[in-house]
């Protein structure tokens, strides 16, 4: 009796193609879960003062521009 056949990748990459080989979808925000804690927790400190700096610069051109 002649030996099954054991394996073919016959019609798989036309199949694959058929739909286009997408890449996955990336994220605006990807997610922090697992993350180091120390790094999450200064990170956050550091955002609050970035936004402090920007608001404050805001506020400076909003004044000069009802000035001027």
């Amino acid at each position: 009796m002649a030996k099954s056949k054991n394996h073919t990748n016959h019609n798989q990459n036309k199949k694959a193609h058929r739909n286009g080989i997408k890449k996955p979808k990336t994220h605006r925000h990807p997610s922090l879960k697992g993350v180091d804690s120390k790094f999450l927790r200064n990170q956050r400190f550091a955002k609050r003062g970035v936004l402090a700096v920007i608001n404050k610069q805001k506020a400076a051109a909003k004044a000069a521009k009802a000035s001027a």
